[in-house]
């Protein structure tokens, strides 16, 4: 039986095998999805230190200092990404055909 490679939760999609372990990439999703600290502990049935020791590794593994980052970093090297959405990565010569594509922007 293969083990799942991707996870859905808080309308995002998480994708494992691309730097994240799996607590992490909860951790992540819920974090990304608008809970706190405390909000996503108690959606995982762990402790709120856990969320934090587990986001405070993804954001030294991704090289930033702020949750709001992390999110940012996260969706930018498509380590997650909105749920049933198919967002297009344009080639830098197509940059401006992006701008019919409105999705989410989260600083």
């Amino acid at each position: 039986m293969n083990a799942p490679t991707t996870i859905t939760a808080h309308g995002l999609t998480g994708f494992l095998g691309r730097g994240a372990a799996p607590r992490e990439l909860e951790c992540l999703l819920a974090i990304a999805g608008g809970a706190s600290g405390k909000e996503a502990a108690r959606a995982l049935g762990v402790t709120e230190d856990t969320v934090k020791k587990r986001i405070l590794s993804l954001t030294t593994k991704l090289g930033v200092t702020r949750r709001a980052a992390l999110v940012a970093k996260a969706f930018s090297l498509g380590l997650i990404k909105v749920a049933g959405v198919i967002a297009p990565n344009p080639e830098p010569q197509h940059q401006e055909d992006s701008d019919q594509f409105q999705g989410v922007f989260i600083a």
